[in-house]
């Protein structure tokens, strides 16, 4: 048996998931762990776990990203297009990016963030964490196929990464002592017949919950916010409320004795972290 212990290259990283509208949940979530004095050295998002750790790595408060979205409609963010590939252009959204992000390409973050996405033509999930794609890569996660039309990035189609990893802690599991992950994409009863929209929704919200099993399973800490199954994917009416049982979820999740001993352990590792920094700043003068 070896008695080396595993190296990690990051301490702590926070998987975001997809989910729609309830992806503001993350934002309640991120505004809670915050509180309990835990920062991430790395974040990965799918979907509109891509769209809120974006924001949240390029220094955003949680407050500020709801500002963005309140009082909005749907339509403001999406552009109505020849069905050929898609309903919609994602266009609105990618404007949203590029006139509000401070950083322009992923280096320029404060915390590195990883995006993910599904390579359209090969059918496989792909991952952007370098380079000046930032707001591409994030567009494309969050292009729900049918609905939206593929973002392209160099000439590659791609559309939403929950075709494949909706909630991707295994793609940071090896590089992390802990994930601190939210899943979102918990989907309600079927309560009444739909509409060809609804019906393409619901698909892909079923398609996307079956991919999660398994990544539920590598959390440190698990937090799934309850009430929310039956938003749709597009409401952007009740984004502070989802964002409330968000917060009140992780308040109560990091109550639990394992997110305690966790957060604590943390907490020692990054007071470390500053002391050696000190040291090593005071012995290179």
């Amino acid at each position: 048996m070896s008695i080396l212990q595993p190296t990690y290259q990051h301490n702590l990283g926070y998987a975001l998931g997809g989910g729609g509208a309830r992806g503001f949940a993350h934002l309640g979530v991120l505004k809670a762990l915050d509180e309990s004095g835990l920062k991430p050295d790395i974040i990965i998002g799918t979907s509109a776990g891509a769209l809120a750790g974006v924001f949240y790595a390029d220094g955003f408060h949680p407050e500020e990203v709801y500002e963005l979205f309140q009082k909005k409609e749907f339509l403001q963010f999406a552009e109505l297009s020849l069905p050929n590939a898609g309903f919609l252009k994602n266009s609105g959204l990618c404007n949203l990016l590029k006139s509000n992000l401070r950083a322009k390409k992923f280096e320029q973050l404060k915390i590195p963030f990883i995006s993910v996405a599904t390579d359209w033509v090969r059918g496989r999930t792909v991952t952007f964490s370098e380079g000046d794609n930032l707001v591409e890569s994030v567009v494309a996660s969050c292009s729900v196929p049918i609905i939206f039309q593929p973002q392209y990035i160099d000439s590659v189609a791609y559309v939403d990464g929950g075709v494949f990893k909706n909630f991707p802690v295994s793609l940071i599991r090896k590089e992390c002592k802990y994930v601190v992950g939210v899943n979102v994409s918990k989907i309600a009863p079927l309560a009444k017949m739909m509409n060809i929209r609804k019906m393409s929704e619901r698909t892909f919200r079923m398609m996307a919950n079956s991919n999660t099993l398994l990544d539920r399973d590598l959390c440190d800490i698990l937090i799934e916010p309850r009430g929310i199954s039956n938003l749709s994917m597009f409401d952007l009416k009740n984004v502070e409320q989802v964002g409330r049982i968000g917060y009140l979820t992780a308040v109560k999740k990091m109550q639990e004795e394992n997110a305690k001993q966790i957060t604590k352990r943390c907490l020692r590792y990054n007071e470390l972290g500053k002391i050696v920094k000190e040291y090593i700043k005071k012995t290179s003068i």
